[in-house]
């Protein structure tokens, strides 16, 4: 089946669903229990039924799963590990329940790192997870802190996918609640901080086998590409990167469109990443699939460059997909 004959234009899918969403929350119940005043009304009104329906609106043949903030970590190693567990085997069995429509990245309830390489253990290796949820900072720490290595070495050693999502630090929460909230400019903000975090630290070349997926088109990092650069160049930080440096590392990561698809945003991380590195993303409940396939359809993407970033480059990621969601 061509399923670039898929209609893009209006949002709708006249052909088998093909799309892969790798950006795609779920609130269980036991999440939503423990942290009810935490949410927002989108990830409190959500449900399976709700997901399917946008998914098939959108021609979405698989959405992998992810828990968004504040995470299943709020303070207590014990609660957090209780909470990563419930919340992956509830996403595992919704995908047992949906077969090839749902994927998981399972989370883990750093900043407890042995409660981490604990739920590492079962999420790959039981649940058949297809990667990790991780979060971009945790209370006073960033991806890329030493306190995290044991926990990367791990993921490192088993080439694990680790899909990143935004939160904001404490620093900086509630500035300006009264116009707008902390998603608008904090997650942005703390997407590139974990990106140079991991960066300047050595992280990513300590443990090159990791594959990262970065939120919201890699936040303001295409913007600031420039600066991350140069501050690259500085011989301290220099000889803790590979030979391919800044530019090369932001050009190996991945990003997804889930609240990027604008054309200045596109046209940033078009410019900064290659095509193969992008992913589609939705960023459902808070945003709907339809969207994304009109406004990355309307940006201009041929048709061979549109297929890479709604499903293809998902399965070059994550072979397993292929199967999972009507491939050929």
């Amino acid at each position: 089946m061509d399923h670039s004959a898929a209609d893009s234009s209006g949002g709708g899918a006249t052909t088998k669903p093909f799309r892969i969403d790798v950006h795609h929350h779920i609130s269980p119940p036991a999440y939503i229990k423990e942290t009810f005043k935490l949410q927002q009304p989108p990830s409190l009104g959500w449900s399976p039924e709700k997901s399917l329906e946008d998914m098939d609106k959108a021609g979405v043949a698989t959405a992998i799963t992810s828990i968004t903030t504040p995470g299943v970590w709020l303070g207590d190693d014990a609660q957090g590990r209780r909470l990563a567990r419930d919340c992956n085997d509830y996403a595992a069995r919704l995908a047992a329940d949906h077969p090839g429509r749902f994927g998981v990245f399972a989370a883990l309830p750093l900043p407890d790192r042995e409660g981490a390489l604990r739920e590492i253990e079962h999420g790959l290796d039981v649940l058949k997870a297809d990667g990790v949820a991780l979060l971009t900072n945790y209370g006073d720490k960033w991806l890329g802190d030493p306190a995290f290595d044991e926990v990367m070495a791990e993921l490192n050693r088993r080439k694990a996918v680790v899909y990143t999502h935004p939160e904001a630090p404490a620093c900086c929460r509630d500035l300006a609640t009264d116009l707008y909230n902390n998603a608008v400019i904090e997650y942005g903000t703390d997407t590139t901080r974990a990106i140079a975090n991991l960066m300047f630290r050595g992280t990513t070349t300590r443990f090159p086998d990791i594959s990262w997926i970065f939120s919201h088109g890699g936040g303001t990092a295409p913007f600031l590409a420039e600066r991350l650069i140069r501050t690259g160049a500085n011989p301290a930080i220099a000889q803790r990167l590979p030979p391919h440096g800044v530019l090369g590392e932001l050009r190996r990561f991945h990003y997804d469109t889930a609240q990027a698809s604008y054309p200045p945003t596109l046209a940033a991380l078009t410019r900064l990443a290659p095509i193969e590195r992008i992913l589609w993303g939705t960023d459902f409940p808070f945003r709907r699939g339809e969207e994304y396939v009109r406004q990355l359809s309307d940006y201009g993407f041929d048709a061979a460059d549109l297929r890479r970033i709604d499903r293809d480059n998902a399965v070059a990621l994550m072979p397993r997909l292929a199967a999972a969601s009507g491939g050929d």
